[in-house]
């Protein structure tokens, strides 16, 4: 059955050049349909990319070739839960690493400038640990964080 709801995503001409490089970075994601624009419109031409139907970790998504009105923003971000330190590397260098730019806490933006939170399983539970004071160790020390360093949370829950 097909989702009810669809992630739609704005781009500046790019919708699928993105689609593609989250269909070859993330797992259980791919572009499914590439549609054009059957007339001129205000960001395009007859003929142009307009929509991106694609998946990216399952969740469905359309980009949009909508122009430049519209940029991404932190208000809205992907996050992405990761299982060890290979992979929450892995997936901060294709964002950082092809064209994007590294915040703080686990959030990257990739080079279309959307958000995403690259956030390993072991950062979820160390700040919502029982032991409060366990809790605010490990988000302090992410607090202090490009990309999550598991280790280091590991390290800040034990005190």
């Amino acid at each position: 059955m097909a989702s009810p709801i669809t992630v739609c995503l704005w781009f500046d001409g790019a919708a699928l050049e993105a689609a593609e490089f989250y269909a070859q970075t993330f797992a259980d994601s791919a572009v499914q349909a590439v549609h054009r624009a059957p007339a001129d419109y205000p960001a395009g031409r007859q003929g142009d990319v307009l929509t991106v139907e694609f998946t990216v970790l399952g969740l469905p998504c359309l980009g949009l070739n909508g122009g430049p009105t519209f940029p991404h923003s932190e208000a809205f971000s992907f996050q992405v839960v990761t299982e060890d330190q290979a992979e929450t590397d892995r997936l901060w260098q294709a964002v950082v690493g092809h064209g994007g730019q590294a915040s703080a806490c686990g959030w990257c933006k990739d080079r279309w400038g959307v958000s995403w939170q690259i956030t390993p399983r072991v950062l979820l539970q160390a700040i919502a640990h029982p032991d409060a004071a366990a809790a605010r160790r490990a988000f302090m020390a992410m607090m202090g964080m490009g990309k999550i360093d598991i280790a280091a949370i590991e390290a800040a829950l034990r005190g």
